[in-house]
């Protein structure tokens, strides 16, 4: 019995240090930024490890006044895929510290 105890500290131990590392990450990932593009490269976006947008930059050549629309459209492509970019990255560094284990509510 007290070997079982001995074993079941220990794994509180690693827990515990497991926390803390995806803690450290996760603050770490915060302050990377990732780029996405949609329409060709007619929108380009910038979003922080957050998931907050950092900077939208629009060539002129894409914007039609008569089709508004459209770039409406390529701004939420290109916003999305920044943010599904953030996702992949925090999946995959936390993937690093957990052996590939998914940890349900972390990411």
């Amino acid at each position: 019995m007290l070997g079982n105890m001995g074993n079941m500290g220990g794994m509180m131990k690693k827990v515990q240090k497991l926390q803390e590392d995806m803690a450290k990450l996760q603050e770490e990932l915060k302050g990377r930024t990732l780029e996405a593009t949609a329409g060709g490269g007619a929108v380009k976006v910038v979003v922080n490890g957050e998931k907050q947008l950092q900077s939208v930059k629009i060539d002129p050549a894409a914007v039609d006044t008569d089709d508004i629309e459209m770039l409406e459209d390529i701004i939420l492509a290109a916003v999305n895929e920044a943010i599904k970019k953030v996702d992949d990255m925090m999946a995959q560094e936390m993937g690093k510290l957990t052996g590939g284990i998914k940890l349900p509510g972390l990411f």
